[in-house]
């Protein structure tokens, strides 16, 4: 069987019309060339070239070759500089996941900065709920992501990263007079968001367990998608919510809400996953290096 560096070596051959000077288009010493043409010769029992003259001539098997080589050979460049461009990030795809609230964490940031140092590079993100993030990454679908925990981690590497407090907000002032403890937040009408994902939600998560810990049932008089409408919802004075202390100070909320910490504070803890054993693509691995040091600068 041929090798990919003997067909580099006939056909440079076959163009330049000697091995003298194919060894020296090759960075190779002329022996070195005739020796790697004779074992192809000896290996099909035929001769390639014929020699003698001045320039070496393509025998009738030679010609057959001849496209079938430069055919291999191309193929095998494409695939070199394909490589290359990947791990240079001048190609290639990363997937990513987001956490649920990603702007007010100033991901999107993030993704305008990656565009402008790699604008070849094909950006897959998807923005999904902690619980989703997870599970696309252990199927494959999402190479990393960035999660609330807790999550369900079986197959999964999990680093955290971060630490956001999670604050009481209501219209209410005598309700945050004070921090609240899961008895009272379970005495009040709650308007809650990830309707979707319910009480797997992580942070929802948290509380139903510290909830059931202390006897305190939990429900929603109104439960909702997106963090916006709840805000809107709790200020109208139709129930009280929660939140991260990112969505609190980022400006969005209703002057009409006051916040408190809870008596047992919370914390949404920010972790990254990928799959155990999983080596990250390059694209990927320098957006997960991005999001690292933005998560970790101060606002």
């Amino acid at each position: 069987m041929f090798s990919l560096v003997q067909l580099r070596v006939f056909t440079a051959a076959a163009r330049v019309g000697s091995f003298t000077a194919a060894a020296g288009e090759l960075h190779m010493a002329q022996p070195s060339v005739s020796e790697f043409i004779r074992r192809l010769e000896d290996e099909y029992g035929t001769r390639l070239f014929v020699r003698g003259g001045r320039r070496l001539v393509l025998t009738e098997a030679g010609e057959a070759l001849l496209p079938v080589a430069l055919k291999v050979t191309a193929t095998a460049d494409e695939a070199d500089r394909t490589l290359r461009a990947v791990t240079a990030l001048e190609g290639g795809t990363a997937s990513f996941g987001l956490l649920r609230n990603a702007k007010y964490y100033r991901l999107e940031e993030l993704l305008a900065q990656f565009h402008a140092r790699y604008p070849s590079v094909r950006l897959r993100i998807v923005g999904l709920n902690s619980v989703e993030v997870a599970s696309a990454v252990t199927d494959g679908e999402l190479e990393a992501g960035l999660v609330v925990l807790p999550i369900d981690a079986d197959g999964l590497a999990v680093t955290p990263l971060s630490r956001d407090e999670v604050v009481y907000a209501s219209a209410d002032p005598s309700h945050v007079e004070h921090p609240p403890t899961i008895e009272e937040i379970g005495a009040r009408q709650l308007v809650l968001y990830d309707a979707h994902y319910g009480w797997r939600d992580p942070t929802r998560r948290q509380l139903l367990e510290r909830a059931s810990l202390a006897g305190v049932h939990l429900d929603a008089v109104v439960d909702v998608e997106q963090v916006e409408s709840a805000l809107a919802l709790a200020a109208a004075g139709i129930g009280d919510t929660f939140l991260s202390r990112a969505v609190a100070e980022s400006g969005a909320c209703p002057p009409e809400l006051r916040f408190a910490p809870f008596a047992e504070p919370l914390y949404d803890t920010i972790a990254l996953v990928q799959r155990e054993g999983a080596v990250l693509s390059p694209a990927t691995a320098e957006l997960v290096r991005l999001a690292l040091r933005m998560l970790q600068r101060p606002a």
